[in-house]
């Protein structure tokens, strides 16, 4: 298994290890539950340098990634990023990701720990065919670059001491703390260039960091330190994927894999239908037009059970019920202490407030489908 440049800080603080995406990542801790609130009440703090890191730059780097990826990225100005999808002919999902504009003709794009080799070389055969290639170059860079996330309401009252002084690059903030959601700005540490970004993966407000490998342990060190006067906690994926699960954020192989589409997935809305042709548009087009088979949905149980997980049968409620679909993301919820998760069904069971049953060990417990996201904050 591959190990991330924090491997060494993780085994120091007691976290427990496991296999994920073919790396060796901490899963929680202390628990699950108290890294989940953590994040919820105070912060937390997560290494996700197991993420990858390609680089895109050249002339004409934004027509190139306007034609291979979902989105419209000539919306961003430098120092913004945006939440977009990288599909197959089919309008499958080969990964998605965020681009973040560095400067006029540079892009930096974070993708799945997973999917760095795949949409790599994704990448590279969109680019063999791309009619101004000269003027497109593309750096993988994943195994020089270290990333973590500081996620959680208390995060703004620390970041700033961690790296102090104006942004370089990217957007021209006075400092981190400055910088709006999706902003990316360049900082220094310890006479290292660092990316600052305000985004998170966990519905709190957070910042992520991308550094040179050999400089992320100290970057850790220095938030933690930082933040355990507010209650920060390390994080590891157990809280990362009940956080997400709770805000209904996707995660590639579970709510999406190259044969569902990102409308079936509930994410129109990076979607830019209407900048013109770009890889996997026709199917997409064909699908807001015509209607969709399936749709993802969110759902929570309504009496206590054993908390839905991945590959549980989804079953319609009533007189004639019969099997309708799949759980593909499912947990105990520590914010709301009820199983929730994420399903795939027909359209006619998609809206909320419809009754459904899941299939938990072998009997069926009530469910209702409910709006995105299942957790909100008071207020």
């Amino acid at each position: 298994m591959k190990r991330t440049p924090l491997y060494d800080t993780h085994q120091r603080l007691g976290a427990k290890l496991i296999e994920f995406g073919g790396w060796e990542m901490p899963v929680q801790y202390t628990s699950i539950m108290d890294e989940h609130l953590a994040v919820r009440k105070a912060a937390g703090l997560f290494d996700i340098s197991h993420m990858g890191e390609i680089l895109a730059s050249g002339p004409s780097a934004e027509a190139f990634l306007n034609q291979t990826l979902s989105n419209d990225v000539r919306k961003l100005e430098p120092g913004q990023g945006q939440y977009t999808i990288c599909c197959n002919e089919r309008g499958g999902v080969i990964d998605d990701l965020y681009v973040y504009r560095l400067a006029s003709s540079e892009y930096l794009l974070i993708v799945n720990a997973s999917r760095i080799e795949a949409d790599a070389k994704w990448l590279e055969e969109q680019l063999s065919s791309f009619d101004r290639r000269s003027q497109v170059t593309l750096r993988n860079t994943s195994e020089a670059t270290g990333a973590l996330a500081v996620q959680g309401p208390r995060v703004v009252e620390f970041i700033d001491s961690c790296f102090p002084g104006e942004a370089t690059a990217g957007t021209a903030v006075p400092k981190a703390s400055a910088l709006l959601k999706n902003q990316i700005g360049q900082f220094s540490f310890q006479g290292q260039p660092i990316w600052v970004s305000r985004t998170g993966y966990t519905g709190e407000d957070g910042f992520e960091v991308v550094a040179p490998a050999g400089t992320i342990a100290g970057v850790w060190a220095k938030v933690h330190a930082a933040g355990e006067p507010c209650g920060l906690k390390p994080a590891g994926l157990g809280a990362r994927d009940t956080l997400r699960t709770e805000v209904c954020y996707p995660l590639y192989g579970h709510e999406l894999d190259d044969v569902t589409t990102p409308i079936e997935a509930g994410l129109g809305v990076f979607v830019a239908l209407e900048k013109g042709e770009f890889v996997g548009r026709a199917t997409l087009v064909a699908q807001k037009t015509k209607g969709l088979t399936k749709k993802l949905v969110a759902f929570r149980m309504t009496d206590k059970s054993a908390p839905p997980r991945p590959h549980y049968p989804i079953w319609s409620s009533g007189v004639e019920s019969g099997k309708i679909g799949e759980v593909v993301s499912g947990t105990q919820s520590p914010s709301l202490g009820i199983g929730i998760g994420l399903g795939y069904v027909p359209p006619e069971s998609a809206k909320p407030q419809t009754r459904i049953e899941v299939e938990i060990r072998g009997k069926r417990a009530p469910a209702i489908v409910v709006p995105k996201p299942i957790y909100r904050k008071a207020g």
